[in-house]
């Protein structure tokens, strides 16, 4: 008797938590994300006529020289495999890491047609923690300008006005460097060139 009454209740309690966490704090949280974060709740999708481009959380690659290009990704056997968000697994003192950054910093020198002297940002050559980072600072988004406003055939001062108002503060205020959201500002490259 006393064992069923024990079993009565656990059935009860694992019911109504069931209920309570399972299902009342799903759709209330969902619903409050929903009405307060909608954007953020839907995966901050960047749509272009309507369609999704993208999302403005996931990094992609754009290789093209009329487009700002992202910081290289170790994400999946290509890159920028979203299903796939890793960081590379060489450290700072691998002499293939080194030799990658090297690699990296000559091609990133060539294709904006910088001088080799040029200081190259961390960000052009390294990828991120996730390999999907959607940013790139300030200085490395500045270097790539010309080399953007000469293939869409616009001028340097238009390309860097259009960086300036897609440059991010930084989270909080206080945490991290200013970025520029890539998609974003290929997006808005898109629409200045069509305008």
């Amino acid at each position: 008797m006393m064992m069923r009454r024990q079993l009565v209740a656990a059935v009860k309690m694992f019911l109504a938590f069931t209920v309570l966490c399972g299902f009342a704090y799903t759709f209330a949280v969902t619903g409050i994300a929903q009405l307060a974060f909608h954007d953020q709740a839907n995966g901050s999708l960047v749509k272009v006529n309507g369609r999704v481009v993208g999302s403005k959380l996931i990094g992609q690659n754009f290789t093209q020289a009329k487009y700002f290009h992202p910081r290289p990704s170790a994400a999946g056997a290509n890159g920028y495999d979203a299903s796939a968000s890793a960081s590379s697994n060489l450290g700072p003192t691998n002499p293939a890491l080194l030799k990658l950054v090297r690699d990296r910093a000559v091609a990133y020198r060539k294709e904006n047609g910088l001088t080799p002297n040029t200081a190259v940002p961390a960000d052009a050559v390294t990828a991120s923690g996730s390999g999907l980072d959607p940013q790139i600072s300030v200085a490395n988004a500045r270097l790539q300008v010309r080399r953007v406003a000469q293939a869409r055939h616009l001028s340097v001062s238009a390309v860097t006005t259009l960086v300036a108002r897609h440059t991010q503060g930084r989270t909080l205020g206080f945490l991290g460097e200013k970025g520029v959201n890539v998609l974003e500002l290929n997006v808005a490259l898109d629409r200045l060139s069509t305008s």
